[in-house]
């Protein structure tokens, strides 16, 4: 049997609170996205496009980790609900950009600043001195991790 260490039970609480509290907050999120009558695949796609503009299909999929065959489909379910349109892109002939329209440049409008508020009512909890050094640490969690995936470990 398993008898971790000082180190490993510490390491071992702060996984699991630290899972717990990144679900909670994330089904509270995901319930918001879908309040709005689309998932979440369909929201982080409208808020790149309302953030950064156009983008083409391949790089979305990819910054999403959405496989092709399901960006055709979420970008699909977008476009039926005329919040996005496909156009050629003009520097590839085989490419698609995808872009805002009109009504989904107005619908996320709508949304984003109440969705803006649902994220801070997850995070008022704690105070904004907390909230940088949260960041900080998160982030070094984060590059290490990335570092040492990397490396294979």
């Amino acid at each position: 049997m398993y008898h971790p260490n000082e180190q490993s039970q510490l390491d071992l609480r702060l996984f699991r609170i630290w899972h717990k509290a990144g679900i909670a907050v994330q089904n509270n999120v995901r319930k918001d996205m879908e309040s709005y009558g689309i998932n979440q695949e369909q929201f982080m796609i409208l808020e790149l496009l309302y953030s950064k503009g156009p983008h083409k299909v391949q790089k979305i999929s990819e910054k999403f980790s959405i496989p092709s065959g399901s960006i055709t489909y979420v970008i699909d379910k977008l476009e039926k609900k005329s919040y996005v349109k496909r156009e050629p892109s003009a520097t590839d002939r085989r490419g698609w950009n995808v872009t805002l329209t009109d009504e989904g440049h107005a619908f996320f409008d709508t949304i984003f600043p109440k969705h803006a508020e649902v994220i801070s009512r997850q995070l008022s909890f704690i105070g904004n001195e907390e909230k940088e050094q949260l960041i900080v640490l998160l982030k070094a969690i984060g590059l290490g991790a990335e570092a040492l995936s990397e490396k294979g470990e």
